[in-house]
């Protein structure tokens, strides 16, 4: 693991989905075992590439998510590594039973891609915005939750991902996001990055809320307040010793996550100082409420985890804390 992190916050140049389709496509020449199923969204997810590519190993599987696993599941047992997509609504809730019966319980080698994770869904409105989906999947015995933070870990994270022996869901969004890592980074499952050094507060976020966090943290420096930001990009198994060090070094904890703030990386990261070093801590995401349709920004600052909500949880943490 040999990670740089940007000076600015800016949006990548090229698409998540583009630059999945791009790597699992190089993937796909080296291992024949790499497949690709969808349930109609192949030009959605910017796909299609790679069923121009390899269409003996793209299976199309229509509006039938469910069944798309049972395939995965019957692909995955004959040897495959399929790689399944859907939204993450559907890749998770709707597909449940399926996941842990035919997939995780049968110890099959399936990898679970669910895009449009919380506000990044947008405009397709609350139906199809998944914010309970990192719960249900990190209760499954054996399965690996994994939200991807930017191209350049979406290109270094994949052929790891493939590596796996197991059911591994990747958390993707499907568009725009920030480039928060430096061309070249490296990253290891299971290991939290410290973006930010800091001993007064410790922010700990995932996927868009990244760089989010390190906005707010930058904004906080200028007013005396010394942030630590650590990118939690593994949900399971989450690093406790990340989480277990900022608790002992800077004495108080804000977890941000866009996801309920139940069952997801907030719930997680309390687990461990339960368990281990109990400390003060604020989380931040949905507070039990539907999706609902708008722009990322305004849904971003509705539910609370935008740079704003960081700011001022963070003040609060640290109030915490003196008391």
């Amino acid at each position: 693991m040999s990670f740089t992190v940007k000076s600015d916050i800016v949006a990548e140049k090229v698409a998540m989905r583009d630059a999945f389709c791009a790597k699992m496509i190089e993937m796909a020449k080296e291992d024949k075992r790499i497949c690709l199923l969808d349930a109609d969204l192949m030009g959605a997810m910017g796909t299609k590439p790679f069923k121009k590519e390899f269409p003996e190993r793209t299976f199309d599987c229509g509006i039938q998510e469910a069944n798309m696993i049972g395939v995965a599941a019957g692909l995955a047992a004959t040897g495959m590594i399929p790689f399944a997509h859907t939204f993450g609504i559907f890749a998770t809730r709707r597909a449940c039973d399926q996941i842990f019966i035919s997939c995780a319980y049968a110890g099959l080698n399936v990898k679970i891609v669910g895009s449009d994770p919380g506000v990044t869904a947008a405009l397709n409105g609350g139906t199809h915005m998944p914010f309970e989906d990192l719960g249900i999947m990190r209760a499954m015995p054996g399965v690996t939750v994994i939200e991807p933070t930017d191209v350049t870990m979406i290109k270094d994270l994949l052929p790891k991902v493939a590596a796996i022996n197991g059911v591994v869901y990747l958390r993707l969004v499907r568009k725009s996001c920030e480039s928060i890592y430096g061309d070249g980074s490296t990253f290891e499952i299971g290991k939290a990055n410290i973006l930010r050094p800091g001993k007064d507060v410790t922010v700990i976020a995932m996927g868009y809320c990244v760089g989010q966090a390190l906005i707010a943290a930058k904004e906080l420096a200028e007013q005396g307040i010394d942030v630590r930001v650590i990118d939690m990009f593994t949900l399971k198994p989450l690093d406790r010793q990340a989480v277990i060090d900022a608790a002992k070094q800077t004495g108080s904890i804000v977890t941000v996550e866009n996801h309920y703030v139940n069952n997801g990386l907030g719930s997680a990261v309390a687990e461990v100082l339960c368990e281990e070093c109990p400390t003060p801590l604020i989380r931040l995401g949905s507070q039990d409420k539907f999706g609902e349709v708008g722009s990322r920004d305004f849904l971003a600052d509705k539910f609370g985890i935008n740079a704003k909500a960081i700011v001022a949880a963070v003040k609060k943490a640290v109030e915490k804390k003196n008391k």
